[in-house]
């Protein structure tokens, strides 16, 4: 293996020796989704108690594909530049049908990023890195700590742990599901999945081999080494290769885990004289589906607990981290005081509907690998054939839409009344990095918007920012200037040294752009105007529209 796992170690809980009192939020699973957001809160000020039931971390290679805006949270988090130094990264993916490439693409053709489209890393890497910054942050880590049962209340909720010590009763006021694709927490409260399960098997082979493949996402559609299926290739760190193979609803999951069964499959792709080792192996099958809502009173759903899509487009790690992104700041704001529970009912709005594009895009993909008529075949391999030599099939080939963050365009948080600027990012929308300039370093834009409140950027040479018209609110004063000069009290300057800040975020000079806590863009202002920017933070923890707010305790 080229992969010691850690062992932690189990520590006899507080409760054992009475009442330890109520904590304020308990996470359960200490997965790659449940330490994110354990370290989020944490940051924040937050204490958390996390339970496993495990001592160790992830299982195998798991989730690989972190995207950009998954390793820009990371970079917030403390984390981003470890896991690009460990990742292998890749911009470029190949299809292939049969024995000939019909085209490539580039996930991010532009300049001008810190990060790129993706990187690959074993997801132990990562959860054990996690591990690490939670224990720093003062997260409460309880390592072979099984819930086994879950009772709500109007104010808290409480768990009945067993231990090997034997079982304790604990209290929380806000319990965070992320106990994964088979959550007894979700079990527990008798909620149902909607969605559909594909008729499908896929077989994971992580391959150790010295290869002359690129650091690119390879796809094949019917090739010759595996006739009538698709095949998936990608190279992660350590000189692990992740290969899927398309098996067939008819496939045996135990049969096909046999290394008898895999070493002939890897032979047959690779040549009969490529010398390789298999690190680990698992069968899955295509899933998309969620709950029907993902807040229920005091307990809330993120990552696959929540929701769950077909590994091919890389949408289930990232789209859990973006849950966490996405409730950290909240849950942090209403234990402040700053918010009330309206704030905690928008993750439903927002993260559901991230949940449905994620999904419709996994089931698309999943149709279009594995056609279920005669049919659809042949439109599959017609599209590929056209594939090959006109650019408008292109667009129709579904080798797995790769993940793209969520942009909550129908946020109840988004200030309507904001301003149309040509090329504005929408409102919603994740925000754009950019090269800049901070005195006399360069550095990028998303490090100054990286504080546990709001950002404010201000556009051009002079835009009249005043921290003191908004002082005593969590408001971060960004300036971005096109030429160097002085900062007025309590703002950041920033030289646009590119032009490419304000060409990203469309703003005319004198123009304000408000980013939530977790970067997302809020507002639009036409100019700095501080009645215009309380207002529009009041109607952010404070919103009107929230769909489910009546379920929130």
């Amino acid at each position: 293996m080229t992969y010691v796992y850690p062992r932690y170690d189990y520590e006899r809980p507080a409760e054992f020796g009475g009442d330890a009192g109520r904590h304020r939020v308990v996470v359960v699973g200490a997965g790659m989704v449940g330490l994110t957001l354990a370290l989020d809160l944490a940051r924040r000020g937050v204490k958390v108690v996390v339970l496993d039931d495990d001592d160790t971390v992830s299982e195998g290679s798991r989730a690989i594909c972190l995207a950009k805006r998954t390793l820009e949270i990371f970079h917030r988090l403390g984390l981003g530049p470890r896991l690009l130094a460990k990742g292998v990264t890749w911009n470029v993916g190949k299809v292939f049908f049969q024995d000939r490439l019909i085209y490539s693409f580039n996930l991010q053709p532009e300049d001008g990023h810190e990060y790129p489209a993706f990187i690959n890393l074993q997801q132990y890497y990562l959860e054990e890195w996690l591990v690490e910054a939670c224990r720093e942050a003062g997260v409460e880590l309880r390592w072979r700590s099984r819930v086994s049962a879950v009772e709500n209340h109007a104010d808290h909720v409480a768990l009945t742990v067993t231990t090997p010590d034997g079982s304790y009763r604990l209290e929380s006021e806000w319990l965070l599901a992320c106990d994964g694709a088979r959550s007894f927490v979700r079990e527990a409260m008798g909620l149902p999945f909607i969605g559909k399960v594909f008729r499908d098997r896929f077989l994971i082979a992580d391959v150790r081999m010295q290869a002359a493949f690129p650091n690119e996402r390879w796809f094949w559609f019917d090739p010759p080494f595996h006739r009538g299926q698709s095949v998936l290739l990608h190279k992660q760190p350590d000189d692990v290769w992740r290969i899927d193979f398309q098996l067939g609803w008819g496939a045996d999951p135990e049969e096909e885990r046999r290394p008898e069964r895999v070493i002939p499959r890897v032979r047959a792709m690779l040549g009969a004289h490529v010398p390789f080792e298999l690190e680990w192996v698992s069968v899955y099958t295509f899933r998309c589906r969620r709950l029907e809502r993902f807040v229920h009173g005091r307990t809330i759903f993120a990552g696959d607990a929540a929701h769950q899509v077909s590994p091919f487009g890389a949408r289930g790690g990232n789209a859990g981290v973006q849950d966490a992104d996405n409730l950290a700041w909240k849950l942090a704001a209403v234990l402040e005081g700053r918010a009330g529970p309206a704030l905690i009912a928008t993750y439903d709005d927002e993260r559901i509907a991230a949940a449905d594009e994620n999904i419709l895009n996994s089931t698309r993909s999943t149709d279009f690998i594995t056609p279920k008529t005669k049919a659809a075949q042949a439109y599959r391999d017609g599209v590929l054939g056209l594939a090959e030599h006109f650019p408008f099939a292109r667009a129709l080939v579904n080798s797995g839409r790769l993940s793209r963050p969520a942009v909550l365009a129908s946020s109840p948080l988004n200030m309507r009344r904001s301003p149309d600027w040509p090329a504005a990012l929408p409102l919603g929308a994740p925000a754009a990095d950019a090269p800049v300039r901070h005195g006399e370093t360069d550095s990028w834009l998303l490090h100054h918007c990286a504080g546990p409140g709001f950002t404010l950027l201000g556009f051009g040479a002079e835009p009249p920012l005043a921290a003191e018209s908004l002082s005593a609110l969590p408001v971060t004063l960004v300036q971005i200037s096109p030429e160097p000069g002085p900062a007025p009290p309590g703002v950041t300057r920033l030289l646009d040294r590119d032009g490419l800040a304000r060409s990203r975020y469309g703003a005319p000079p004198g123009g304000c752009v408000l980013l939530r806590p977790d970067q997302h863009v809020l507002a639009r202002f036409a100019r700095f105007d501080p009645d215009a920017i309380r207002a529009a933070l009041a109607h952010a923890y404070a919103p009107r529209h929230a769909s489910h707010r009546e379920h929130v305790g």
